[in-house]
């Protein structure tokens, strides 16, 4: 999953440089299978620790960052450039989106549900993010409570957070009926290819 997420990076025109967060004891073996184009630093406890150590370790020249999710790695090239392009016309933050098919409920601890937010107004949100460099060193020089994501952290600052169309192929993998699907994909798109990549 990791060589494809970084596979998709790299087969963008707008991705000069890749930093990858991996666990601590294996940050040898990762840059092994990575190669010498990307830079593997050793990660944190939690996300928002390794986001922070990868963020240190870009190149000075670099004005935007897009943080991706290895566990993303059907993620479109074409994703990739929609999100760069959007900071680099103008926007500080940017995250892609899809509608929600499912009805979402809020609820409170003992599982009794609270509210119905309306789900028209309720987006899935991917990645990769994107963001200005400065934009996202403030917004982790700010960072005191937990977040899923890294948009949170931008938002904590005030600043607005544009949203563009996701893709249906950039799913999240976290269950293993989830790699089944994106094992069926990659079979569908690559005949003869499944299991193996």
């Amino acid at each position: 999953m990791l060589v494809r997420a970084v596979e998709t990076l790299t087969a963008s025109t707008l991705v000069s440089q890749i930093v990858v967060a991996a666990p601590p004891t294996l940050v040898e073996v990762v840059s092994q299978i990575l190669g010498p184009r990307v830079k593997v630093v050793p990660g944190g406890a939690e996300r928002v620790d390794s986001v922070r150590v990868a963020l240190g370790a870009l190149d000075d020249d670099i004005g935007v960052v897009l943080v991706h999710d290895a566990a993303r790695p059907l993620t479109p090239p074409k994703l990739v450039d929609a999100v760069a392009t959007a900071v680099l016309d103008g926007h500080p933050a940017v995250i892609p989106v899809l509608p929600l098919s499912d009805t979402v409920k809020q609820v409170d601890a003992d599982g009794r549900v609270v509210r119905t937010p309306p789900r028209d107004m309720l987006r899935a949100v991917q990645t990769p993010q994107g963001f200005r460099r400065d934009v996202l060193r403030a917004a982790y020089a700010n960072q005191t409570l937990p977040v899923t994501d890294d948009a949170g952290l931008v938002e904590a600052l005030g600043v607005p957070v544009t949203t563009i169309p996701g893709a249906e192929e950039a799913f999240k993998v976290t269950r293993p009926a989830d790699l089944v699907f994106a094992e069926a994909l990659l079979a569908r798109a690559v005949p003869g290819e499944g299991r193996s990549r």
